[in-house]
């Protein structure tokens, strides 16, 4: 397979964010989960993905077609869900439906149906009504109702109780299993990530860090804890990044087996979670810009 998604030397400027020379490839037929801290270009990423941006310099393509030439067909074959409610307010889904539905040529009402039944949202009663978490299943629903190859969703799990996310995510599964669909998720729920996803992308003011296999990142990085006596420039330079405090340091690394032999059992070593990942790993970005 190959990359459903394709950014090459992307670059979009604004005053307070800078997305500078991209590369990016998102694999077709996986879940792709996206993270990074607030302002780090998540959103502007999507976008430039969906064409509701352009980039200044540099290429986007998805299915391996650009927007300029084949637009149309392109969101034909997304389903796109964002953060915010993009819908008229003052419209029920039953009006939404018959709206949306002209514009896909894969459009199901019988899914559609079937996942507003399943979510348990009314068909008659005008968006304004919807509670944050109500809103975001009905996009969901709308995205999901016309078979499309990719899903592209924007902190989709915000708002929503622990119960339907997770309903949530088994849905999403389902639809891998039985349909290999492809999968484009941002969101800070990082433990919806690490049950759900197969490959990771961090991004940190614009920049991609990471963008790797979830299985190879849990097998490979460790965050190991000892005395600052174990640190001099030979054994620092196993490390990602490393945090000091009264005399004992905690550092990501991402070759378990090198510090293994290094320390031996002179220091703690646990795998590191995609939250402590990310963490060291924005700390070290912003070392390196500042010095």
């Amino acid at each position: 397979m190959g990359n459903v998604i394709e950014f090459q030397g992307v670059s979009k400027k604004f005053e307070t964010l800078t997305i500078d020379n991209v590369d990016l490839q998102i694999k077709e037929g996986y879940t792709t989960g996206f993270i990074g801290p607030n302002g780090s270009g998540k959103s502007t990423m999507i976008k430039l993905m969906m064409n509701l941006l352009q980039p200044d310099k540099g290429k986007v393509s998805v299915f391996g077609k650009n927007y300029a030439s084949h637009e149309k067909e392109i969101k034909n074959r997304i389903g796109f869900v964002y953060d915010s409610n993009i819908f008229y307010q003052s419209l029920n889904l039953k009006e939404i439906s018959k709206i949306v539905a002209p514009a896909y040529k894969a459009w199901d009402d019988q899914q559609f149906n079937q996942y507003v039944n399943q979510f348990e949202l009314p068909l008659n009663k005008s968006l304004k009504n919807f509670s944050k978490g109500m809103k975001m299943k009905a996009s969901i629903a709308i995205a999901l109702s016309h078979h499309a190859e990719l899903i592209i969703m924007d902190e989709p799990t915000s708002g929503l109780d622990p119960t339907f996310r997770r309903e949530l995510l088994d849905i999403f599964q389902g639809i891998m299993v039985n349909e290999g669909r492809s999968i484009f998720f941002s969101t800070h729920t990082t433990s919806d990530l690490e049950r759900f996803a197969d490959y990771i992308v961090l991004v940190d003011k614009g920049k991609i860090l990471l963008n790797q296999r979830i299985d190879e990142l849990q097998e490979r990085y460790v965050v190991v804890k000892g005395s600052t006596d174990l640190l001099d420039r030979d054994t620092e330079a196993h490390f990602i990044d490393i945090e000091r405090s009264q005399g004992v340091f905690q550092a990501l690394s991402k070759d378990a087996e090198e510090v293994q032999k290094v320390f031996e059992d002179h220091v703690v070593i646990e795998k590191a979670s995609l939250d402590e990942i990310m963490y060291y790993m924005k700390s070290a970005q912003r070392s390196k810009v500042n010095s």
